[in-house]
């Protein structure tokens, strides 16, 4: 963990939102498959479940996914 040293203290727009976000998946990727992994909710709708496990498995490159839909 950073400690709080990267927390924001004031409002973002969206574009540096969206960059900040895209910086945290850049550097999750760089450390590996393992680095990152998505639990998907079964409240979801099953296409959203399908992007989830998706975006993990095609962008992030990880087979991290899982979910509580077998409950």
């Amino acid at each position: 963990m950073d400690g709080g040293r990267d927390r924001l203290t004031q409002p973002l727009t969206w574009d540096e939102a969206m960059e900040r976000a895209a910086a945290g998946f850049a550097r999750a990727r760089m450390q590996g498959p393992n680095a990152f992994g998505m639990f998907s909710c079964s409240k979801t709708t099953n296409e959203m479940n399908y992007i989830a496990q998706k975006f993990t498995r095609a962008v992030m490159g990880s087979n991290n996914v899982d979910s509580c839909n077998r409950t």
